[in-house]
């Protein structure tokens, strides 16, 4: 054990360090932006986001959970929430009685699309004005290369 952490470098350490500091002050600051204009939390709009992308408007429970941005440790209640809001609905899938979908609802459509207002203008005053194009583009692939590629989509 030992060993292995003195293989560790000290700038991976802090960088490591910083990045688990600032992804965990973004998503703060961005979930209280949220909060202050009257929306749900960020994973409600996380998991609006992917049933909408879905090329039928639904999941399964676990397609959904790996598809969100947010880890979901508690994907069945959040669901449960969503459902009690209008905003998803809970279909039997046809072939297999005891497995379940999750479907956008028109209003669960129409909420993600308000509350991206108010997340893209927070994602801007936290990361876009701190940040030139460049530099932001440099990021993105500099983060590419600490995970496999799950999101194959390049920056604008």
């Amino acid at each position: 054990m030992a060993a292995a952490a003195s293989a560790c470098s000290e700038a991976a350490i802090s960088a490591w360090a910083r990045l688990v500091r600032v992804q965990h002050d973004l998503v703060n600051a961005v979930e209280g932006e949220l909060k202050q204009a009257g929306f749900p939390p960020l994973a409600w709009y996380d998991a609006l986001l992917e049933l909408s992308r879905s090329e039928q408007g639904y999941l399964r429970p676990l397609e959904l959970e790996r598809a969100m941005l947010f880890p979901q440790y508690a994907m069945s209640r959040l669901i449960d929430r969503l459902v009690e809001a209008g905003y998803v609905e809970r279909r039997t899938c046809p072939i297999d009685g005891r497995g379940q979908f999750v479907a956008i609802t028109a209003s669960g459509r129409a909420l993600r699309k308000k509350m991206w207002d108010a997340y893209a203008a927070a994602i801007e005053r936290h990361v876009g004005v701190k940040l030139t194009r460049a530099e932001a583009v440099q990021l993105y692939h500099l983060l590419g290369k600490l995970t496999p590629s799950r999101d194959a989509t390049s920056p604008v």
